[in-house]
């Protein structure tokens, strides 16, 4: 398999990055997984995304919760301990060089399998821990972006419960696919009900006469920033309400943004066409940008080198 050229990377210095794979260090072109891995044989596995700011690690209890609640719920059996993930966590941002302006990529998969089926039976090693740091700052253009709605609904607790956070993607993949198709950043997605979830990669909120509002969190991720967000605006006297938003709602927002480890807090100028607000990042979405950078370079696990 050719591997990409610097040159090809969005940020050139991860084509030498050293990857965690299993219980130890690899180079990237080194870093892969066996194809009897419950990762390739049925996207199962569960997932975290984290950033580094100045040296910490921000909101990395929050996460390793949310990493170990989704395996027992998957029933993953010989999950490594807290201090062993961080363990590895910090000896690959060490190896890599790695204090401010990277994010990394935390799987657990089920494990490799003996044989290839379905069967969590078929697991008898253990799970694969993988830590992926790159060097990556936020993703989404600072000015704002722009989202379509897409035709694709998100899980809701009768299908798959979002409070799993699995590596099972493929309707938001598809929603992805619609956006990319329409030329624009993201899309949002609807739950079963018709109201607004969350987009394929993101939460959302909306900001309707000073009030904030944001959806429940049934058939959407109750994401780490998402929780910060809503803490940040209730701290700062903001009513801040989780409740079903429509479309409608969205479309004729004073302000809409999106909240994620990925991305921290994106305007959105455009839904479907339709400007939101003034078509500019508002006033209520910069003062929680402020606010959400401030917590994050004051607080977090401080790395050990």
């Amino acid at each position: 398999m050719r591997e990409y050229a610097p040159e090809e990377l969005p940020d050139p210095r991860n084509a030498d990055i050293q990857v965690w794979v299993g219980d130890g260090l690899v180079p990237r072109a080194e870093a892969k997984v066996s194809v009897f891995d419950s990762s390739v044989q049925g996207g199962d596995a569960v997932w975290e995304g984290l950033r580094i700011y100045d040296g910490r690690v921000f909101q990395l209890d929050a996460h390793l919760d949310r990493l170990l609640a989704s395996a027992h719920t998957l029933a993953f059996e010989g999950v490594p301990s807290r201090d062993e993930v961080k363990s590895a966590i910090f000896r690959t941002l060490e190896a890599n060089g790695m204090r401010d302006e990277a994010h990394m990529r935390l799987t657990l998969t089920r494990g490799p399998k003996v044989t290839s089926g379905m069967s969590p039976e078929f697991n008898r090693l253990g799970p694969c821990l993988i830590v992926l740091a790159e060097w990556k700052r936020p993703v989404y253009d600072a000015a704002g972006i722009r989202l379509i709605t897409a035709s694709v609904r998100r899980n809701s607790p009768q299908t798959l419960d979002s409070k799993i956070h699995h590596n099972n993607l493929l309707n938001n993949i598809l929603a992805k696919i619609e956006a990319n198709v329409a030329g624009v950043d993201d899309a949002v997605m609807l739950d079963l009900h018709g109201f607004v979830s969350e987009t394929n990669a993101t939460n959302i909120f909306a900001v309707r006469h000073d009030a904030l509002l944001t959806p429940h969190a049934d058939s959407c991720l109750p994401g780490v920033t998402r929780r910060v967000v809503l803490g940040l605006a209730r701290a700062a006297g903001i009513e801040a309400v989780e409740r079903n938003v429509s479309l409608s709602e969205l479309y004729t927002a004073d302000e809409v943004f999106t909240t994620g480890t990925m991305g921290e807090l994106s305007p959105v100028l455009e839904i479907d066409g339709r400007r939101i607000g003034s078509g500019a990042v508002g006033e209520l979405t910069s003062k929680l940008r402020r606010l959400y950078r401030e917590k994050a370079l004051a607080e977090g696990e401080p790395l050990p080198f």
